[in-house]
């Protein structure tokens, strides 16, 4: 008998249909000499501190360094504690059951760092010492899993990717723990979290949102003059810009009585756009913010579930490319989307016989190949998840089309003795743009077709205008923005030899990236504002006081990185990175436990109902202290974190400001301003649309 360990009910019940495992048990399936059970995620991590004797924030306690490690059944928190889950206490007894029963292991978690680290602590807190095998696979596709049951692994394969797991685990509790409990005790009042990869997201975000703030915006001028030529207008611009108003309106008053400009110079190059390579987690989560303006978190939601109803292949990918032996897979997938409406456009302009293959690279495959479809073409999918299936189904056929070409012609303008400049593109061949027929990027500057211009051409000037600019601060971060900042996170780095090793490493792992912004949602550290993201104060007051320690390098996050996929891939010791990472959790609590935090300035508010006790007001929470009034609000309303300012306004107006983004329970966003009674009730006044006229 062999027992099959999956990570999700919903995987389990796929290997165990393929496998004839058809008896359907109180927390496995059996059948055919299988017994088929799941983990539920992680239902066995490392220890708190209180399974150590350590309980509360106890400055003398710090650092907790626990040696050896302990683990401990997955808890939740049940009023002020935390117990041990009851549904993973269960399932965990019926993992052991099957265990008992069977003479080997087959792993079946989610082929990566983290699906590896979940099965091999239910294994070790089991303290299991029977044989097992791994089976890695990229999608759940039966032709998939009976390819991945034929060529299943030796689990000692993978010892170097648990060492890798679990060093990132240990790492993030010594590092999250000790840091959060010694700045929440230098704070003196509330609880604050850090973390290690946490913590140097939250810079990023603080650091180019003060960036921006303090950015001194200045107002220039420049002089754009129209023409019309062969029938086609075009503009040009001015090189010159003026600071001050006056002498811009006077030059162009010269410009316009010269009447014409002549051409000085012009310069042509044909420019080859190689076509993208397939999506990564990332580079999905990314395109899906840009374009839908979907969380990270949303993406890989839907991304999970495509890949749990066989549509696409493994979403938690860092790679883009696949290895050689998938090409001949690939002509039947794209001929596959024929069928699919929205894709039969796009697939029609393909060229058959002439597909590029960029995409195949056996080097750059890492534990999984670059998001693909499947052989399985959806026929009923929610809206959502069409957004998601077809970003990634168009993306195949961009990588697969040839490159496109450009004709980019900078001309040289000059009148009376100002010069102008003007850029034309002509698209020569469309290769990849052509299948959405996008020819530019978001964030390029328009250009246009220009007629034939040689130097010494005089051109009439059709009219001419000043044109009032301004300097731009940095740009916030979007989710897509942040999302690049962590994976790029190397080139931060001021040491060029640094700088190249790290060229390819960032902050947490496509997999981990969506948790972290998310994360600091929670900790009320960050909100949006429309699609950018903010800190709040309190992530400021973070910031503020961590900024010059090294738990918010963003380049020392991205070599621990590195060490990691060192260990993963055996060529360095991971009992030595864990003594590095002790040294640095005793360094940054001694340096946190000696510093003092300025804390946020509290607004002095009445209770609204019993009027005569001052408020209480938490992170997550306003209250009446007066447990007879019992009157409390909380700071989240419908995934919106209330800022100090709205409270304030609440208590005090009745009214909060116009509250954007708020979700509802089907889902659905919305804006609306919350207002209050007189006896302390809260409801939603939505805004008043203007009508549409007819």
């Amino acid at each position: 008998m062999k027992a099959i360990i999956a990570e999700k009910p919903s995987v389990a019940r796929e290997i165990a249909t393929l496998l004839g495992a058809t008896e359907k048990r109180d927390g496995y399936f059996a059948g055919n000499g299988y017994e088929v059970t799941w983990a539920l995620g992680h239902l066995v991590g490392l220890a708190m501190p209180e399974d150590y004797g350590v309980s509360g924030f106890q400055r003398a306690a710090l650092p907790i360094l626990p040696d050896p490690f302990l683990l401990a059944v997955r808890k939740i928190k049940k009023d002020k504690s935390y117990v041990p889950d009851s549904g993973a206490l269960k399932q965990l007894k019926t993992i052991e059951q099957v265990i008992g029963r069977c003479d080997s292991i087959i792993v079946a978690t989610d082929a990566g760092r983290e699906g590896e680290l979940i099965f091999r602590y239910i294994y070790e807190y089991l303290k299991c010492r029977k044989p097992f095998e791994r089976l890695w696979i990229s999608s759940l596709t039966e032709k998939a899993i009976k390819q991945g049951f034929d060529s299943l692994k030796a689990g000692s394969d993978f010892d170097g990717l648990y060492r890798a797991g679990q060093g990132r685990s240990r790492a993030d509790w010594l590092v999250g723990i000790n840091a959060s409990q010694a700045l929440s005790i230098s704070a003196g009042r509330g609880v604050y979290s850090l973390g290690r990869v946490q913590t140097p997201t939250l810079a990023l975000v603080c650091k180019r949102y003060l960036e921006n703030r303090d950015f001194a915006i200045k107002k220039y001028f420049q002089i754009q003059l129209e023409h019309r030529r062969e029938f086609v207008d075009f503009k040009s611009l001015s090189k010159t810009k003026w600071d001050d108003r006056k002498l811009a309106d006077d030059t162009l008053k010269s410009v316009q009585r010269a009447g014409t400009a002549t051409v000085t110079a012009v310069e042509s190059k044909t420019v080859t756009e190689q076509p993208p390579l397939l999506f990564d987690l990332t580079g999905l989560q990314k395109e899906a913010n840009k374009r839908a303006s979907y969380t990270a978190e949303e993406t890989l939601n839907i991304a999970q579930s495509l890949y749990e109803k066989k549509f696409i292949t493994y979403p938690r990918t860092g790679s883009k490319y696949i290895p050689e032996d998938m090409w001949s897979e690939i002509p039947a997938l794209v001929r596959n989307l024929e069928v699919r409406a929205s894709c039969k456009k796009a697939v029609g302009k393909v060229k058959w016989g002439r597909f590029n293959k960029r995409i195949v690279n056996d080097v750059k495959v890492t534990d999984h190949h670059g998001l693909l479809i499947t052989e399985k073409i959806p026929s009923e999918l929610s809206a959502h998840e069409n957004v998601i299936y077809d970003m990634i189904a168009h993306r195949l056929l961009e990588a697969l089309s040839p490159a496109c070409t450009k004709a980019i012609t900078d001309i040289g303008l000059q009148a009376l003795h100002y010069d102008f400049t003007l850029k034309g593109c002509k698209i020569l061949e469309a290769g990849w743009r052509g299948i959405k027929e996008k020819f530019a990027d978001d964030d390029s500057e328009p250009v246009q077709e220009l007629p034939e211009l040689k130097v010494g051409d005089e051109l009439k000037i059709k009219e001419a205008s000043v044109l009032e600019k301004k300097t731009k601060p940095p740009v916030l971060y979007t989710e897509a923005g942040l999302l690049s900042a962590m994976e790029n996170a190397g080139k931060e780095i001021d040491n060029e030899d640094e700088r190249k090793a790290l060229k390819d490493i960032g902050i947490g792992t496509p997999a981990t990236r969506a948790s972290i912004i998310e994360t600091l949602f929670k900790r009320d550290y960050i909100r949006r504002e429309n699609k950018s993201l903010i800190p709040t104060a309190k992530g400021l007051q973070v910031y503020g006081a961590v900024k010059d320690k090294k738990i918010s390098d963003v380049a020392m996050t991205a070599e621990w990185e590195m060490a990691l996929q060192k260990i993963e891939n055996n060529e360095t010791d991971a009992g030595a990175f864990y003594r590095e990472m002790e040294t640095y959790a005793t360094s940054i609590t001694r340096e946190l436990l000696d510093m003092t935090i300025a804390k946020e300035k509290q607004p002095e508010l009445t209770c609204p109902q019993c009027k005569s006790h001052q408020l209480l007001v938490w992170n997550k929470v306003v209250k009446c202290p007066n447990e007879g009034c019992g009157w409390r609000h909380f700071r989240t309303v419908c995934g919106v974190q209330l800022s100090l300012t709205d409270v304030e306004s609440l208590i005090t107006n009745g009214k909060t400001k116009l509250i954007k983004g708020m979700k509802s329970k089907s889902g659905n966003k919305f804006d609306a301003y919350i207002v209050m009674n007189d006896k302390g009730e809260t409801s939603f006044d939505f805004e008043k649309r203007k009508p549409k006229r007819k």
